[in-house]
């Protein structure tokens, strides 16, 4: 690149180094960009011919991005249930498919101004307690992690939403932090088993988030033997697209009233709603 490194040039030169590994190279050379520079879209259209200064910052992030790193975690942040949120390595980066995990609990709560005790296991980077937490004003949540880090991911978000007096944080494994009364369980837990081969891009995210033992619905087992345990009325979680017939077989004559299953967007099985 020339001395005097200008917009287009710029966009030019990112495209080249990430096309090979990134298969929408020239939008997230611009994504890349408009975050180096702090401006929109429109802007970058119509300043074709401004300087861009320091670029060795600008081509370190387009390095990471061609070895395959989310580009979340280089942004620093993550879109979810139409709201952004702050995203790090050390917290699992949310998926579409867990804004069907809050539908989920949504429809299961009749009275949305109930004064309710949810907690969730598992609460990476704190979004699905956050949007619970707009969407019901009563409903006092907490949220429990193993992962040090993933608690103060949370924390940062929960700063942004100012949700601070209505979500509390808790280390700890699984339901161990909790001696409240729950109304209400919910979780994304890890699902995939230890075997299973991944996406490069996943070796970035934290794999205690993902990985939940040999077999991969351990964890979620772990789960229902608490809600059995501590009598939780509601329980609602994510599971991984071939675990409904396990967790149906687990289940069986069990004293519930219900066990309903919902699917992700491309039909395949994605979490259930247990009802005790």
């Amino acid at each position: 690149m020339s001395s005097r490194h200008i917009v287009k040039d710029v966009l030019k030169e990112l495209t080249g180094r990430l096309k090979e590994s990134i298969p929408r190279a020239s939008r997230e050379a611009q994504l890349l960009l408009m975050h180096h520079l702090g401006v929109d879209e429109l802007w970058l259209l119509m300043n074709q011919d401004e300087e861009v200064k320091d670029i060795e910052k600008l081509l370190e992030m387009a390095y990471r991005r061609a070895k395959n790193e989310p580009l979340e975690y280089i942004l620093g942040r993550v879109s979810f249930y139409s709201e952004e949120f702050y995203i790090d390595r050390g917290a699992l980066i949310p998926r579409p498919e867990t804004e069907l995990l809050i539908d989920e609990v949504l429809k299961n709560i009749e009275d949305k101004n109930a004064k309710l005790t949810i907690v969730e296991v598992g609460v990476g980077s704190g979004i699905i307690s956050i949007m619970l937490a707009k969407f019901l004003p009563n409903v006092k949540f907490i949220a429990v992690d193993i992962s040090e880090v993933a608690l103060s991911v949370a924390r940062k978000n929960i700063t942004k939403f100012a949700l601070e007096h209505r979500i509390e944080l808790r280390h700890g494994s699984l339901l161990e932090p909790i001696v409240e009364k729950i109304d209400y369980l919910v979780s994304n837990p890890p699902y995939i088993a230890s075997d299973a081969s991944l996406e490069s891009n996943l070796s970035y995210e934290p794999q205690n988030a993902l990985f939940g033992g040999n077999v991969g619905d351990e964890i979620i087992k772990e789960l229902l033997d608490g809600v059995l345990k501590a009598k939780i009325n509601l329980f609602s979680c994510e599971m991984g697209y071939d675990q409904k017939d396990k967790i149906r077989s687990y289940l069986n004559n069990r004293p519930l009233e219900s066990l309903n299953f919902y699917k992700d967007y491309s039909d395949f099985d994605r979490g259930f709603t247990l009802r005790l």
